[in-house]
């Protein structure tokens, strides 16, 4: 009997890049940041960005995953501080 090739399901990756994006349900419009790592240092100046584009009376509602990046100490503190900003979890594994 012939056995027929078989190969690996197994894939490589070949780098890694992480999107955030902030989308206006209004405007359509899109505030957007490409990083190489996925750390609270790079969703700080994800968050810093969109403060900074976003009238300030404004409140901002943001739908994140369960990244443990959304809650190191430092974003948790910058939350405190920036009250206008409220983020909404999906439910865990619906990302």
């Amino acid at each position: 009997m012939c056995q027929p090739e078989t190969r690996t399901h197994d894939y490589r990756r070949h780098g890694v890049t992480n999107l955030y994006a902030a989308f206006d349900t209004l405007s359509g419009e899109v505030i957007g940041q490409l990083t190489d790592r996925a750390r609270g240092a790079e969703f700080l100046g994800f968050l810093n960005e969109v403060d900074a584009q976003v009238p300030a009376e404004l409140d901002l509602h943001l739908i994140i995953d369960n990244s443990s990046t959304h809650g190191t100490p430092e974003v948790k503190a910058w939350l405190s501080d920036n009250p206008r900003i409220h983020l909404h979890r999906t439910p865990t594994s619906a990302s």
